[in-house]
């Protein structure tokens, strides 16, 4: 079983920075690629980034590539988004996400899910 908390959301403006975190608990952290989605009202949950257990593969969605940094501290069981020059279409409910095994998307690899934190991007 794993856990996810989120936290560090939060009402910006537009070309605002902000810093989201996700901890987690459970024995088999290292099992796990962690990644962050997001979710607007009306649309589905939608990939955003995603980093394996070492950090040397990373993905992004193509549209944070270059404004969005996924990083992780293993010795922490968290990992981070650093969110720059937010825009007011980056305003959702970013969840945390713990994926394995195979899927068509990533979404379909998560296996647990955390319980989300609002960001929101006033223009």
């Amino acid at each position: 079983q794993v856990q996810l908390v989120e936290s560090g959301g939060g009402l910006v403006q537009a070309g605002g920075s902000l810093r989201l975190s996700c901890t987690t608990s459970g024995r088999t952290f290292y099992s796990y690629m962690l990644g962050w989605f997001r979710q607007a009202p009306g649309k589905e949950r939608d990939f955003v980034a995603g980093i394996n257990y070492s950090g040397d593969k990373i993905n992004y969605a193509d549209s944070v590539k270059g404004r969005f940094t996924i990083s992780r501290d293993n010795a922490k069981n968290a990992v981070y988004l650093q969110m720059n020059s937010l825009k007011p279409e980056d305003t959702a409910v970013y969840y945390c996400g713990a994926m394995s095994g195979p899927g068509n998307t990533e979404r379909d690899r998560v296996r647990y899910w955390g319980q989300g934190t609002q960001v929101t991007v006033s223009s």
